[in-house]
Parts: C-alpha cells; sequence; structure tokens
C-alpha cells in the first residue's frame, strides 16, 4: 500500500515548517507498519520561502500558478503515484492516533473516502462552538473538511477530483460526489472521530464576526459567489 500525502500552501511560511514535521512524524509512523510514503507540496503561487522550506522539509514540490485551492488539490494529486491519496490543509496536524485510525478504515476495504472531525487550536470560546458545530454536522451527513481527506486515489480520479470551478466549498462538492460513488461501489463515506484533527483557528481572529456573516448570507443569497476569487476574500486576500 501507497499513501500519498498532499498540502496545498500559499504563502504558508509561518505555520508549513510545523505542519510538515507533524506529517513527517506520522509518515515514518506509517512506514514503521510496512506502508510505501510519499509527501507532496503544491505552492500554490506563493511569494515567500514556502516552497523552500518544503523542499528543506524532504518534500517534492509542484507548482500551481492559479491561486485556487481546488487547483493546488487538483495538481498535487496529479503528481501523485500512492494507491490512496491524503489531503492535509498547511496549517493542520494530523496525529499518529489519527493516522492509524485512517490507515484501519483503508485496510477494511471498506471505505471508499474518509475525513475526520476538526479541534481549532488555542482555548477561544467562538473557535469552540464553531468545531463542535461543524462536527456535527460532517458526522450527521458525511461531509468531509477539507483539512483532512482520504480517498482512493482511483475514487478520486473517477468523480473528477476537486471542481475547478470552486474557490470554496470544493470539499463538499466533493463529498457529494463521493457518496455517490461509495453508493454504488457498496461501500461508506468515514468520519474520524477518536482523534481529531488539530489545525489554525486564524480565521475566527483574523476575521471578525461580521465579516464571517456577511460571507455566508452572500453565498446563500447571490449566485456564484463561490465561483469568484474576490468573493471569497477570507480564503485569498493574503492575512495571514
Amino acid at each position: 500500500m501507497k499513501l500519498s500525502v498532499i498540502i496545498p500552501a500559499f504563502n504558508e511560511e509561518r505555520l508549513i515548517g510545523d505542519t510538515l514535521r507533524s506529517i513527517n512524524d506520522g509518515l515514518e509512523f506509517i512506514k514503521q507498519r510496512g506502508w510505501e510514503t510519499e509527501l507532496i507540496v503544491c505552492d500554490n503561487n506563493s511569494t515567500d520561502r514556502t516552497g523552500e522550506i518544503a523542499r528543506a522539509a524532504g518534500a517534492t514540490v509542484v507548482f500551481e500558478p492559479v491561486n485556487q485551492i481546488a487547483r493546488a488539490r487538483n495538481c498535487g494529486a496529479h503528481a501523485a503515484t500512492g494507491d490512496w491519496l491524503l489531503f492535509v490543509d498547511a496549517d493542520s496536524h494530523p496525529s499518529r492516533g489519527l493516522l492509524g485510525e485512517m490507515m484501519e478504515q483503508i485496510l477494511s476495504g471498506q471505505c471508499l473516502a474518509g475525513g475526520s472531525t476538526v479541534k481549532l487550536d488555542g482555548d477561544d470560546a467562538t473557535a469552540r462552538r464553531i468545531s463542535k458545530f461543524w462536527n456535527w454536522i460532517s458526522r450527521r451527513w458525511r461531509l468531509l473538511a477539507g483539512s483532512f481527506i482520504f480517498c482512493e486515489a482511483a475514487a478520486f480520479r473517477a468523480v473528477g477530483g476537486f471542481s475547478n470551478e470552486l474557490y470554496v466549498a470544493e470539499e463538499l462538492d466533493l463529498s457529494k460526489k463521493l457518496k455517490r460513488l461509495a453508493r454504488k461501489q457498496g461501500k461508506r463515506l468515514a468520519i474520524l472521530h477518536k482523534h481529531p484533527l488539530v489545525t489554525s483557528a486564524r480565521k475566527v481572529h483574523l476575521y471578525s464576526l461580521r465579516e464571517h456573516l456577511g460571507f455566508m448570507v452572500r453565498a446563500v443569497l447571490v449566485p456564484g459567489t463561490m465561483r469568484k476569487r474576490e468573493a471569497c476574500f477570507p480564503w485569498y486576500d493574503g492575512r495571514r
């Protein structure tokens, strides 16, 4: 079995070093159990040292010139040679426990793809409420958080990967496509929850409640909002 870990990264020099140390520790754990691994970072047109830091950590670095998360993930997946793909965000730290739980699901033969519940770092009460609400939605409707998605490579390619039409919510679109394929194949999507993924709460601090609510209202009421880069500013305006 070979696992390809794919990290999309745009101007992540502040956080990607810690992420890669965490990932490399996890890959060592996976290799100890007899699996092959590879680590791919997609530099999504960064203007800082993201690519340099990734190479120093032993990652294969590929480049996607269009600044879009879906394209960056698809670019990394195109370069991957693993039987399974694992997408992890550049500000997230999967534990050995979470990776072990993922491996169990893969080896069961019944899982086509999966994700994880999340825990936003720090002690902010708002962040805790947000993660609790999302985790309930994720487990109830089997929706994958983009910060941690594992998927059979053949299934990912069969559904066409992430939609290049979307600047946000591409993971929800992928969830729907994978659920349909899983039903056809008699398999399942798993949402792991014993070892939640620790991921950054920075968007809670970098953007005001008014900004978050404004985006959500426009996403619901204004057609095409999620297909416009400038409208999806919390992901693309460069605040770090």
